[in-house]
């Protein structure tokens, strides 16, 4: 194939079938893990008209998901047929008011998958037109829309097209193990996605931006139930991360514990200073760590919800919110943490007699702890999903935890970077002050 993607009506009409449109006509959309009035945290792009990417409707897990993704694979056939698209140069950064030729070839490759209107023309500027395909290519693939064609957005855009193909291939096989009855109130959080949604009636009812695993302290896939939700918790250290964080903390600031609100018990349930502690040893990992409730400085927010599941995870809120505003959210130590929490929970109690949104916001402000059963608990679902179809729109996540078994690059290849600085991105222990 030449350096200069050549693509026909036909095949972009092809693309339109799967509601692959120019971004510029797009009513007011969103990323499938941000939505309206965001009570948290509002990503800069959330309400930018221009991004043709519409807030999901259709649940990940469903049959039309699995349908529209049949539909995509096909199409992505065709493209590997025709040779793929040619490589976008990375050698400059590409925004609005950039004259260059690679601003040519940018606009060939948003055009060749459909972000892009063919009847554009060739002109090396980069203009409006370009800047909302790419901030529609970059919801796509998981990124902030920001609009700007840089190093992530290039390594997305030149992942050949055989390697997207057998991912909607194997996500497919995913998709497809979950065809059964899920219940008819369920949760989804995808893992590569960091996102969550609620479901009720084979429709998605919220959104929640998630905050999950870290490459070396991963999320489980899991199916298991939501039991309860416990409201100003406290948070008890586990003991991996008495050994990986919390020792290490105490060793650069003995002051870290008194700081944070963490107590320390021994076995028999009496309270010990930190001082009577050697930091220099393992001993540390004799006694078990409290952290008192407060949304300002416990991990674990205002809220947990409680699931029942073997690998000792659950879901929670945190005082690190600007977590969600991020592209990056591989950030725990393996639990998952959901933006938006309040919302998350009235849906979780709406069954509930007397947990309306008025008494939960009651209950957090109190600061007591309260625990509350979820009375039918309701069936959650952490899956791994990085390529998918649906309401129009083919998506693509980065393979985090390289469980797909190809390719690489992007937010894997950046990790070592991202996490470099350990428990300063951890959702679990404060950072050190």
């Amino acid at each position: 194939m030449t350096d200069t993607i050549r693509i026909s009506r036909r095949t972009f009409a092809q693309g339109l079938a799967l509601g692959l449109t120019g971004a510029a006509a797009a009513p007011a959309l969103a990323n499938e893990g941000f939505f309206g009035s965001q009570a948290e945290w509002a990503p800069r792009f959330d309400a930018d008209g221009r991004i043709g990417v519409p807030r999901a409707v259709t649940p990940l897990l469903s049959p039309q998901t699995v349908a529209a993704t049949e539909q995509a694979i096909e199409q992505y056939r065709r493209y590997v047929a025709q040779g793929g698209w040619a490589m976008v140069p990375t050698g400059q950064t590409l925004k609005l008011g950039v004259r260059s030729p690679a601003v040519v070839a940018l606009r060939q490759r948003l055009i060749y998958t459909g972000d892009l209107d063919p009847a554009a023309d060739s002109s090396p500027v980069f203009d409006s037109f370009v800047e909302a395909s790419v901030r529609r290519f970059q919801v796509r693939h998981g990124l902030n829309g920001t609009g700007v064609a840089a190093r992530q957005t290039f390594q997305a855009m030149n992942a050949p097209a055989i390697e997207r193909l057998r991912q909607l291939e194997l996500n497919l096989v995913r998709l497809r193990a979950f065809s059964g009855n899920l219940g008819h109130r369920h949760v989804t959080m995808n893992i590569p996605a960091a996102a969550i949604e609620t479901v009720e009636g084979g429709q998605i009812v919220t959104h929640h931006t998630a905050g999950v695993g870290k490459i070396d302290r991963q999320s489980p896939v899991m199916q298991a139930r939501a039991l309860s939700v416990n409201f100003n918790p406290f948070w008890t250290v586990p003991a991996s991360i008495i050994r990986k964080d919390l020792i290490p903390k105490m060793q650069q600031d003995p002051n870290y514990l008194t700081e944070n609100r963490i107590r320390i018990y021994t076995r028999s349930g009496q309270e010990i200073q930190p001082q009577q502690v050697n930091w220099n040893s393992m001993e540390a990992t004799n006694y078990m760590f409290r952290q008192d409730p407060g949304g300002d400085v416990n991990s674990l927010g205002f809220v947990r919800i409680d699931i029942a599941n073997p690998h000792g995870v659950y879901m929670h809120d945190t005082p690190a919110k600007g977590i969600f505003g991020d592209d990056y959210r591989f950030v725990s130590s393996g639990c998952v943490r959901v933006q938006n929490v309040r919302d998350y929970v009235a849906w979780l109690l709406k069954e509930q007699p007397g947990w309306d949104r008025d008494r939960i916001d009651e209950t957090i402000r109190s600061g007591q702890r309260v625990d509350v059963r979820i009375n039918p608990a309701i069936n959650v679902y952490w899956v791994y999903i990085t390529a998918w179809a649906g309401d129009g729109v083919v998506q693509f996540r980065e393979d985090i935890y390289r469980r797909d078994g190809f390719g690489g690059g992007g937010a894997v290849a950046d990790a070592s970077a991202r996490t470099g600085a350990g428990a300063a991105d951890d959702d679990l222990l404060p950072p050190l002050r």
